[in-house]
């Protein structure tokens, strides 16, 4: 039954709003004409924002101290105007140690220590975090300053980072950080002798060393942090200080040390900008793969950091590079994912006319209503759902025993692996304690400590053979219930057997086409009794290869397994193996899973339960065609929802029928790449 309904006010719920702000380029600002027309801009749309943020520069390495200082005077007059407009007001300062290599000529230059890789080379551009010299004639004047512009708060930009200081990699391997990484573990390394332990081939005495570079770089990250928060609160005590981070696997993700770095003795607000990537409309799913990104990164915070706005960046700002609705669903989906606002940066960094994005801010300020709902609806609630395994230690499984561990771009993915599952209706959850079921890939296993995988194989956890094999050498074989027997590079099909998991597709077919992506297909054997196939391998004639390929298998600490050795985590998405999945992962879960979409589509989705026992759900139909049809399954009691799209407008749908324990909603239809909140009465 369906019946429609007005949307309330965010305070209806429980009182929290989407915190949303503006980042603003310096030729928006710097001209008094340029912003005076800013400020009108702005004064017509007053419901897209709660903030105007100020970017100090438009290049990425350090600006001239005589700059900073200019610039620092000038936003304080410009600060003032905003906010007697009624918006708050605050600077991002773009380059505090640097992002690359960049108008070198016109930028900050010294006798100062450039971040360094292990091979040697330098970035003119960034320079060290653990120059002391460097802070004290740099850091220190810059944060003076901008703190007497009396802002409302500072942003620290994502330069101060470790990775990705082009044409560096990974940093830093300067003297004075191999120095400070010998007092901590006691022993001199040159970059040469680093290197070489760093890879290895004995997996655990390399797994040990990258542990200790990892922990080295947390604490040098905190321990610049707080030289910015002395130098800040030193002024205002009370000066709220924001962070910008991105995927920081390099670095340990050490979030709560880090904010509590910002917050300082006095336990100052602290708010965070999780980002990276994603900056034109080119690739769909690239916003789905940032929202993980983001939803990791805001999970692994501390409860008491409220103010975690997106970073959505359509760097470098040209107006046809995003859509108005892309934009709009990126907002809605980082939120979805655990952000509770957005930053926006998607004006022009020139003085061109800002009527060229009117459109794009008045589409902004409609959805903002659903943004407000959103945020008021989840607060800091994690996402409940599947675990990928993933931890802030999970960089240094990345070429376990190999050479190239900071030589390879290609960075850990927390989530990336188990993407496919997510796209099909499963729900992603991003610590294991919001989770009903754990998936496992390859090497990651040797990031988990004992417990940890006790725990994993005690409730319900699926994995590829890769990480099988890992488990089975660290002893766990008597849990896992198989055993890799053979390889086989070529030519091999899956064929789904009679069994209840798979149901009425017993008997079909996948092809991977090996061939094309060097990808090998795994024969497992039974270890234990009760251990049993669900699938096998065959060849191109149709003869059995193996008999299983594919099994499941309940160990004695009544934990549930199910090893996938055919493509685990990719070419998924026919309607036997989306099916096959989904009654895979129920049964993992002994029927724990909380939310799911039932029907052959292709959404993904992020579920809560909320304070009052009450489910809420966002969902986004990432597909090109719109949904129909489309059944949601709910773990509840209750058997009445409303649904509410982007444009506030709502439905009331009662559950027309039941699937064991989950309530089934059929849904409006969902149109394409659109969000949409799904909330109990």
């Amino acid at each position: 039954m369906k019946e429609s309904l007005t949307m309330g006010s965010a305070s209806s719920l429980n009182g929290w709003k989407a915190d949303i702000s503006f980042r603003v380029g310096v030729r928006q600002w710097f001209s008094d004409t340029r912003f005076q027309q800013l400020l009108k801009f702005f004064a017509e749309r007053r419901t897209a924002t709660d903030e105007i943020t100020f970017f100090t520069s438009e290049t990425h390495s350090p600006l001239p101290l005589d700059e900073v200082r200019e610039r620092s005077e000038l936003l304080k007059k410009r600060m003032r105007q905003v906010r007697e407009l009624g918006f708050s007001s605050g600077i991002n300062i773009l380059s505090t140690t640097g992002h690359h290599t960049e108008n070198i000529e016109n930028s900050f230059s010294g006798a100062y220590t450039n971040a360094t890789d292990i091979q040697g080379r330098t970035c003119p551009g960034v320079f060290c975090m653990a120059d002391q010299n460097y802070r004290r004639d740099y850091v220190e004047p810059v944060y003076t300053w901008l703190t007497e512009a009396e802002p409302d708060y500072i942003w620290v930009d994502d330069d101060v980072r470790l990775a990705w200081h082009a044409p560096v990699l990974f940093s830093c391997f300067c003297q004075n950080c191999l120095n400070r990484f010998a007092s901590e573990t006691g022993t001199n390394y040159t970059r040469e002798e680093l290197q070489k332990v760093f890879e290895n081939p004995e997996k655990k005495a390399a797994l040990q060393i990258r542990k200790q570079w990892l922990e080295h770089n947390r604490q040098s990250t905190a321990e610049f942090l707080s030289f910015i928060e002395n130098v800040v609160h030193s002024i205002n005590p009370d000066m709220p200080l924001g962070f910008m981070d991105g995927s920081r696997f390099y670095e340990g993700y050490p979030m709560t040390h880090w904010a509590e770095a910002l917050a300082g003795k006095n336990k100052a607000t602290v708010r965070w900008r999780p980002g990276g990537g994603n900056y034109e409309e080119i690739r769909l799913d690239a916003a789905v793969e940032k929202a993980h990104q983001l939803g990791m990164e805001a999970a692994l915070l501390p409860d008491w950091v409220t103010s975690i706005q997106s970073e959505l960046e359509s760097f470098s700002y040209e107006r046809l590079a995003k859509s108005m609705r892309y934009t709009s669903l990126e907002s809605a989906m980082y939120i979805a994912a655990g952000c509770t606002g957005t930053a926006y940066n998607v004006l022009s960094q020139y003085d061109e006319p800002l009527n060229e994005y009117a459109s794009l801010v008045d589409r902004l300020a409609e959805i903002r209503p659903f943004l407000d709902r959103l945020a008021s609806t989840f607060g800091r609630v994690r996402p409940t759902g599947i675990y990928t395994g993933w931890n802030q230690d999970s960089f240094v499984a990345k070429d376990l025993g190999k050479t190239g561990w900071l030589q390879n771009p290609s960075m850990i993915p927390g989530v990336g692996h188990a993407e496919e599952l997510f796209h099909i209706g499963l729900p992603p959850a991003y610590r294991f304690e919001d989770s009903s079921v754990t998936v496992l890939n390859g090497d990651s296993v040797f990031v988990l400590d004992d417990q940890t995988i006790r725990q994993i194989l005690s409730s319900g956890v699926y994995m590829d053979a890769e990480a099988l094999r890992n488990l089975n050498e660290m002893g766990y074989g008597e849990l896992t219930g198989f055993t890799v027997a053979e390889e086989h590079n070529a030519d091999s099909l899956q064929q789904l057997l009679e069994h209840p998991i798979n149901g009425q597709f017993a008997g079909r077919f996948r092809d991977g086409r090996q061939s094309f992506w060097n990808t090998p297909a795994y024969a497992l054997e039974s270890n234990q009794d009760g251990a049993e196939s669900i699938a096998k391998l065959i060849d191109y004639t149709y003869c059995t290869v193996a008999p299983c390929t594919t099994g499941v298998f309940e160990n004695k600490l009544k934990g549930r397994v199910c090893v996938n050795g055919y493509f685990p985590w990719s070419k998924l998405q026919s309607l036997s193996m989306t099916s096959q999945m989904k009654s895979i992962f129920r049964w993992l879960s002994r029927d724990t899973l909380e939310a799911y979409i039932s029907s052959y589509h292709r959404i993904n989705l992020w579920h809560r339960i909320l304070a009052d026992g009450s489910q809420a759900t966002a969902l986004v139909n990432c597909y090109l065609d719109p949904a129909e049809n489309v059944i949601l399954n709910l773990l509840s009691e209750r058997t009445e929802i409303t649904f509410t799209d982007i444009d506030g407008n709502q439905t009331r749908i009662t559950a027309n029928q039941s699937a064991g324990p989950y309530k089934q909603y059929k849904l409006p239809t969902l149109d394409t790449w659109q969000i949409y909140l799904v909330a109990e009465i």
